[in-house]
C-alpha cells in the first residue's frame, strides 16, 4: 500500500468564515477524515501534517517555500508521495520554487487547493483533494505538479488565470501532464524522467533579493532608477511581446547596463501568456541584450522569479547565474 504525506500550509481549501472574512482553520484534519472515510480502499494511506503557522497564500514568502521543501526532504524516505494544500493566489510561485529545491526527489509532489472552502456547499475542494491524493501514488510522476479542476500541470509551468472560475490555472507554454475526468489520462511523453541523483537545494537565506518590474507605456527612466537604487541582486522585467521595451530613451538602457555591470542579474520575460522571449527579434529587444539583460525564453514570471531567487539565494555568483538562467533545470523552459 502506497503512503502519502499531506501537508497543510493554509489557503482557501481549509478556511472557515469569520467576522473579517475567510481565515485558515486548524480543524481541517477532522474534515478530511470524514471526506475520505468512504474511499479509503481506493486511495493511498496518508498522514496529515499542519504547519504551525497557517497562511493565506498572499502572505507566503520565500522562506515559506523552503520550509515546505525542507519538510518534504526530511520525510522523503518515509512516503511514496506528497500532497501540499495551498492557497491559490501564489500557488504557482510555490510550485515553481519547490521544483528547484527538490530536484531528484523522483516522487510525486502534488500541490492543490480550492476556490471554495471544503466546508462550504459546492466546494471544488473535494475533487481536487481526492484526485491529488490518487495521483500522489502514481510512480510515473517524478516532479512537482499542480493539480486543479481536472488538470495536471507541471508546477513550474503553471499560472493562475482566474479568481472567479473553478478552472483557475493554465499551462500556456507546455502541454498538460494529464487530465482527470471519467478516465485518468496521463501524457507520459510530457513527464520529466527520473534522475539518478538527488539534488535537494534548500538555502539558509531564502531571500535572493529579486524584484519584478512590469513595463508600461510612459515608464520613466527615473522610476526604473528608483527601483535600481535598492541594488537588487536580481531583476525580472516583464517586457512586451517577444522582449521589447521602451528603449528609444537611451537613459533606460543605460540604467540597466550600469545595473548589470555592478552585478544585478536582469532577466526579461513576456507579459504575453503564450510564446517566448527573443531579444534579437526587434531592435527594441536587442537594446536590452546589449545592456546585459538575459532572455527568459518561455518561462512564466513565477518560474523566472523563483528560479532567479533560488540561484542567488544559493550563493551563486552573478556570472554563474547568468549562465544557468537560460538552462532548463527541471522543465521550466524550452531552450
Amino acid at each position: 500500500m502506497k503512503k502519502t504525506l499531506i501537508l497543510y500550509t493554509g489557503g482557501t481549501l481549509g478556511m472557515r468564515r469569520s467576522a473579517s472574512g475567510y481565515v485558515p482553520d486548524a480543524d481541517l484534519e477532522i474534515q478530511l477524515q470524514q471526506l475520505l472515510a468512504g474511499s479509503a480502499d481506493q486511495l493511498p494511506e496518508y498522514d496529515f501534517h499542519a504547519f504551525e503557522r497557517l497562511l493565506d497564500s498572499a502572505n507566503m514568502r520565500p522562506a515559506d517555500w523552503y520550509r515546505i521543501a525542507a519538510c518534504i526532504r526530511d520525510q522523503a524516505e518515509h512516503y511514496d508521495g506528497f500532497v501540499v494544500l495551498h492557497g491559490t493566489d501564489t500557488m504557482a510561485y510555490t510550485t515553481s520554487a519547490l521544483s528547484f529545491a527538490l530536484r531528484g526527489l523522483n516522487k510525486p509532489v502534488l500541490v492543490t487547493g480550492s476556490q471554495i472552502p471544503l466546508r462550504e456547499m459546492r466546494s471544488d475542494a473535494h475533487n481536487n483533494l481526492i484526485a491529488a491524493l490518487l495521483l500522489s501514488a502514481d510512480e510515473a510522476l517524478n516532479e512537482v505538479c499542480l493539480y486543479f479542476n481536472g488538470k495536471l500541470l507541471r508546477g513550474n509551468r503553471a499560472i493562475k488565470i482566474s479568481a472567479g472560475s473553478l478552472d483557475a490555472f493554465a499551462s500556456p507554454n507546455y502541454p498538460l501532464l494529464g487530465e482527470i475526468g471519467i478516465q485518468v489520462n496521463i501524457d507520459h511523453s510530457s513527464l520529466l524522467p527520473a534522475v539518478a541523483e538527488k539534488d535537494f537545494q534548500i538555502p539558509a537565506n531564502a531571500d535572493g533579493g529579486v524584484v519584478v518590474l512590469k513595463l508600461f507605456p510612459g515608464l520613466s527612466p527615473l522610476f526604473l532608477g528608483k527601483v535600481l537604487e535598492f541594488q537588487p541582486r536580481g531583476l525580472v522585467l516583464e517586457t512586451y511581446g517577444t522582449g521589447n521595451a521602451p528603449t528609444e530613451n537611451a537613459a533606460f538602457t543605460e540604467l540597466l547596463k550600469k545595473a548589470t555591470d555592478r552585478g544585478t542579474v536582469c532577466v526579461a520575460v513576456s507579459q504575453c501568456m503564450e510564446n517566448r522571449v527573443d531579444l534579437g527579434k526587434y531592435a527594441a529587444g536587442s537594446a536590452l541584450l546589449d545592456a546585459g539583460v538575459i532572455g527568459g525564453l518561455d518561462m512564466t514570471t513565477e518560474a523566472a522569479f523563483t528560479k532567479l531567487n533560488h540561484l542567488l539565494a544559493m550563493g551563486m555568483s552573478a556570472e554563474r547565474v547568468r549562465e544557468i538562467m537560460p538552462v532548463a533545470l527541471c522543465g521550466e523552459c524550452t531552450p
